[in-house]
């Protein structure tokens, strides 16, 4: 489909799961143009100026009410609570991981003036930036997400995978081990172990390629909260686009390279 056709379509999906939520008296947005505004700045990946930039150059028709450029970034994060709404509900078996998002480069650890980019270890490198921890259902959708900076250990989010107890084991590698406090519904796999584990890493490398996730460039701790409970909430959208259904052996496959704007 056309750019234009798939805005569209995405705005009434969105309105469905917005069903029920009242716009203000003194907004210039629906709810649900917010959120699919929120929606198309995470599935293009660029900066909030080159975003606005297209947006305002070749759909402002389609947003004939959209504020200027910094009004419509705090609406985003003040309004990320939202993103629940599109969350995948648990499954039987899950998993969780962290991911580690590149904010500045090491070379230029000097010059952050006390930004809140911390520097951590992402994939056996050096990042200064910030970290996203998720929990995926056993069709690789978005369950749960929460952010952290990255020099923060994986045990942080164990109170997300907390969450699912008594509804869904949830698959983890060593890093969100504790000497103690583990949750009771969590289990530890060890390294080239459980091979289901791998749904996240397809799911990472689907938003790194179309949403090019890895490297972003926010000042603002919540600008930075806000595109990463955006892009859960896209990815969720974009990967049930065709329905959920499983091949013969019952594997449903992931794919969101035909969105890429």
């Amino acid at each position: 489909m056309c750019t234009e056709d798939f805005i569209i379509e995405l705005f009434c999906r969105v309105d469905r799961q917005m069903k029920g939520m009242a716009k203000h008296p003194q907004a210039k947005l629906y709810p649900s143009e917010l959120v699919t505004i929120a929606l198309l700045h995470a599935i293009k990946g660029t900066g909030e100026r080159a975003f606005d930039r297209w947006l305002r150059r070749d759909w402002l028709k389609l947003f004939p009410g959209m504020p200027e450029r910094t009004r419509l970034l705090r609406l985003m994060a003040v309004h990320v609570g939202w993103v629940q709404r599109f969350m995948a509900d648990g499954t039987l078996l899950g998993v969780a991981d962290t991911y580690g998002i590149e904010l500045v480069h090491p070379a230029r650890e000097a010059r952050e003036n006390g930004r809140f980019a911390r520097k951590g270890k992402s994939n056996r490198r050096w990042i200064i930036g910030g970290k996203l921890g998720l929990v995926l259902n056993k069709w690789g959708l978005v369950c749960a997400w929460d952010a952290a900076t990255a020099n923060v250990s994986d045990i942080h989010f164990r109170p997300m995978v907390a969450a699912f107890e008594g509804k869904m084991v949830v698959l983890t590698d060593n890093g969100f081990h504790g000497t103690t406090g583990d949750p009771p519904n969590m289990k530890v796999c060890p390294p080239r172990t459980w091979d289901v584990r791998m749904v996240v890493e397809t799911v990472l490398s689907m938003l790194t390629v179309v949403s090019h996730f890895k490297h972003r460039a926010h000042r603002s701790w919540k600008h930075f909260v806000a595109r990463l409970g955006y892009t859960m909430a896209a990815f969720n959208v974009l990967a049930q686009w065709h329905g959920m259904t499983p091949d013969p052996h019952g594997f449903v496959h992931l794919s969101i390279a035909e969105f890429g704007l």
